[in-house]
């Protein structure tokens, strides 16, 4: 171990661990996440709208059957980032989508 290697805490465990463990143990890939029927999405993935989805604050709604290309994880289990022609910064539940 050299004098240079850096530490964080580590609140979940209580440990000081290295920088280059603790980026791993948060990573990108340490949460899954599954569409309405249990496939695995992934960044870049296209899913498509199962139901009406009035989107709050654009005043109009995503109707049933609509892509949306390109989703982004956000690290959340339940929540996706996706853009849509007329609405930016759009998140969807992933309850409510289906890989396409």
């Amino acid at each position: 171990m050299s004098d240079s290697e850096e530490f964080v805490y580590d609140e979940a465990s209580g440990e000081w661990v290295s920088a280059a463990e603790a980026a791993a143990r948060t990573g990108p890939a340490a949460v899954e996440v599954r569409d309405s029927v249990g496939n695995v999405l992934a960044d870049g993935d296209a899913v498509t709208l199962i139901k009406d989805l009035k989107v709050k604050g654009a005043g109009q709604t995503l109707k049933r059957g609509t892509t949306i290309r390109s989703i982004r994880l956000t690290g959340d289990p339940q929540e996706i980032d996706g853009r849509h022609e007329t609405i930016k910064g759009l998140v969807l539940r992933a309850e409510f989508v289906k890989k396409a």
